[in-house]
């Protein structure tokens, strides 16, 4: 008989419910400071239920979206980390083809595109914008590096 959902984890059912090493979780306690598990005594971790919702996450992010460290980082700095848990909860849905074709949730105040994907807000279009000019230049770097 498992724990019930609103149980605390240690990190061992934690790294085991992720799929993921201990040591994972131990570095992205040192990334991403919304991960802030309990600690008793001896330095034990105990990982809430929303800890655990939160790594998931990171993880379907990093490992199932391609985003780097910082790019979540950005992500949780910009949106939040209850965005994040909504993200990780639609992922894992997808993963189990129990969405019925629902979206990723939108990014609070963008606005809804065509067939339903959310569509940019201004701000984001404009950090879009940014980073592709950003992938550009590096481009136009690693093209001249490459032929002299």
């Amino acid at each position: 008989m498992g724990k019930a959902p609103d149980a605390f984890r240690t990190i061992s059912e934690a790294a085991e419910e992720l799929d993921l090493p201990q040591h994972v979780l131990r570095f992205w306690e040192t990334r991403f400071s919304q991960i802030k598990p309990l600690k008793r005594g001896g330095g034990r971790r105990y990982y809430r239920p929303e800890d655990v919702l939160l790594l998931k996450g990171i993880r379907h992010l990093l490992y199932d979206q391609g985003f780097t460290i910082k790019g979540v980082q950005r992500i949780l700095k910009e949106e939040s980390a209850n965005y994040v848990i909504e993200v990780g909860t639609a992922g894992s849905l997808e993963a189990m083809g129990q969405t019925n074709g629902a979206a990723l949730p939108p990014v609070e105040g963008a606005e809804t595109g065509s067939a339903g994907a959310p569509a940019l807000s201004r701000g984001g279009r404009q950090r879009l914008d940014k980073v592709l000019r950003e992938l550009l230049d590096c481009k136009r770097i690693l093209d001249s590096a490459r032929e002299g």
